[in-house]
C-alpha cells in the first residue's frame, strides 16, 4: 500500500519482461523472492485442509477457521501497517513481518492440534500483512527500468507465487500435511536472510510521511470509498467461499487438490493483468465490475448445482473459471477505490482493505456452518452468489460515469490496483 508513496522514476517506455529483470539490483530479486514465497502461502494450505481434517480430527468448521482468522488479523491489521511503517521503518516492518511467517510456518509444522494450528495462522496473517505493505515500495523504489518494469517484477511474483503454492502444498502433503509448513519456512526464512542483508536501511523518521492508526477509517468518511468497500467485502466473501470451502467440499488427495488450485491461481494472475484492463476499456470500472461480480455469480450457482448432485468435476471447473472474474475483480475494484480516495494512497487502500478483509473473514467463519445449518455443502456456493447480488447494487450506488475514456493515468491506476489487489490477498 505504501508503494505510491516511493520515489521512482516512471520510464516513458513500456520494458518487456526480459528487459525488466534484466540487471536488477540484488535487493529486488531478494523482496521479489521473498514475495514469491508469501504468495505461496495463499494457496498453500488448500491441497492440504482435508488431511488436516483427518488428521487432527477436527470438523469442518475448524479447519475453515484457518483462512478465518488468518483473514480477520488481516482486518485489523489494516489499521497498523501504515503506522507501524512510519514509526519504525519500511525495512523493520518488512523484516518483522517475514520472522513472524517464519516462525508461524516452522511452529505450524509441528502443531498437534487444531487449535495450536489456527492460532499460530493468526499470527502468520499478521506477518504477511506487515510484509506486504511494504514489499512492494522497496521493489518500485530499488527497480531499475522505472516503474513499469517493477510492475512487471512483481506481477511476476504474484504469478508464481499462486500457482507454485498450491503445487507446493500438493506434492510435500503427499507425504505429510506438516511438511508444506516446514517447507515455507525455509524458504522464507532464506527471503528474510536476503532481505535483512540486502535492503537499505531505513532513513529518519522525519523523512516518512506521518500515519496514525485510525486514519485509514477516518479515509471512510469518503461515501464513494465507502460504498465501492462494502461491495468489495459483499465480493469477497464469495471469493473466499472457493477458498475455504472447496478442499471441504472436494475432499481429494493433496495432489489432485492441489493440480485445480494451480489452475484457479494462474487464472486470477494472469486475468488480474492481462484482461482486467481490456474489460475496464471496453466498458469502465463500474460496468466492468458489474459484469465481472455478474459473472461470477454464475460460476457459484454452477459450483451449487455441481456440488448438490455430487458432481466434482463441475465443482473442480467451476472453482478454476472462477479465478478469470476474480482476477478482474481484484484489479478493478481496487481502482475503484484508488480513484475514490482523496487523501493519501495507501491511507484510502488501508481502510478500503479493512472493509475488503472483513467479508473474506466472515465469510470463512461462516461457510462451514451454513452447511450445516441448511443440510447442504451447497449452500455455502448459493450463499456466495447472493453476496455478489449485494455487491452488485452497492456498485451501482458508486457515482461516477459509466464509461469513462481510458487516459494515461487510467492505465497507471489500473496497473498499481493489479499489484495493490493481488498484494492484499
Amino acid at each position: 500500500m505504501t508503494a505510491t508513496q516511493a520515489d521512482s522514476r516512471p520510464s516513458a517506455e513500456h520494458p518487456g519482461f526480459l528487459d525488466a529483470v534484466r540487471g536488477q539490483p540484488v535487493a529486488v530479486w531478494a523482496t521479489a523472492f521473498a514475495a514469491v514465497i508469501a504468495f505461496m502461502g495463499i494457496g498453500l494450505v488448500d491441497p492440504i485442509l482435508p488431511e488436516i481434517a483427518k488428521q487432527l480430527d477436527a470438523g469442518a468448521d475448524k479447519v475453515t477457521l484457518l483462512f478465518a482468522v488468518y483473514m480477520g488479523v488481516q482486518v485489523l491489521a489494516m489499521l497498523i501497517t501504515g503506522f507501524c511503517s512510519y514509526r519504525f521503518g519500511p525495512k523493520r516492518t518488512l523484516i518483522a513481518g517475514l520472522v513472524f511467517i517464519v516462525v508461524a510456518a516452522g511452529v505450524s509444522a509441528t502443531a498437534n492440534g487444531i487449535g495450536e494450528l489456527i492460532a499460530l495462522r493468526v499470527a502468520w496473517g499478521l506477518g504477511n500483512a506487515l510484509f506486504m505493505a511494504t514489499a512492494l515500495a522497496f521493489i518500485i523504489g530499488s527497480a531499475r527500468g522505472g516503474q513499469h518494469g517493477a510492475i512487471l517484477l512483481y506481477e511476476a511474483a504474484l504469478g508464481l507465487g499462486l500457482a507454485v503454492g498450491p503445487l507446493i502444498g500438493a506434492i510435500l502433503g503427499e507425504w505429510t500435511w506438516r511438511a508444506p509448513f516446514g517447507g515455507t519456512a525455509i524458504l522464507m526464512a532464506i527471503g528474510a536472510i536476503l532481505c535483512a542483508t540486502k535492503l537499505t536501511k531505513d532513513g529518519p523518521s522525519s523523512e516518512r510521511p506521518k500515519v496514525g492508526i485510525t486514519d485509514p477509517l477516518r479515509a471512510l468518511k469518503n461515501r464513494k470509498l465507502l460504498v465501492t468497500g462494502i461491495g468489495s467485502a459483499f465480493y469477497t466473501a464469495g471469493f473466499f467461499t472457493v477458498i475455504a470451502w472447496a478442499p471441504i467440499v472436494l475432499d481429494m488427495r493433496p495432489i489432485y487438490l492441489g493440480l485445480v488450485f494451480v489452475g484457479w491461481g494462474l487464472c486470477v494472475a494472469l486475468s488480474g493483468v492481462t484482461l482486467a484492463p481490456k474489460v475496464v476499456e471496453a466498458l469502465g470500472e463500474k460496468l466492468g465490475v458489474i459484469a465481472a461480480v455478474g459473472v461470477f455469480a454464475v460460476v457459484m450457482i454452477a459450483a451449487a448445482i455441481g456440488t448438490a448432485g455430487d458432481n466434482k468435476t463441475l465443482v473442480m471447473a467451476a472453482i478454476i473459471f472462477s479465478g478469470i472474474p476474480s482476477g478482474v475483480l481484484n484489479t478493478a475494484l481496487t481502482g475503484m477505490a484508488m480513484a475514490a480516495g482523496s487523501g493519501p494512497r495507501s491511507v484510502s487502500s488501508a481502510g478500503y482493505n479493512f472493509l475488503r478483509w472483513m467479508g473474506a473473514a466472515v465469510s470463512a467463519l461462516l461457510v462451514a456452518h451454513l452447511a450445516e445449518w441448511f443440510g447442504s455443502n451447497a449452500a455455502p456456493y448459493w450463499f456466495a452468489a447472493g453476496y455478489c447480488a449485494v455487491a452488485v447494487l452497492a456498485i451501482s450506488m458508486v457515482g461516477g460515469a459509466p464509461k469513462p475514456a481510458p487516459t494515461a493515468e487510467t492505465e497507471r491506476r489500473l496497473g498499481e490496483a493489479a499489484l495493490v489487489g493481488a498484494e492484499e490477498l
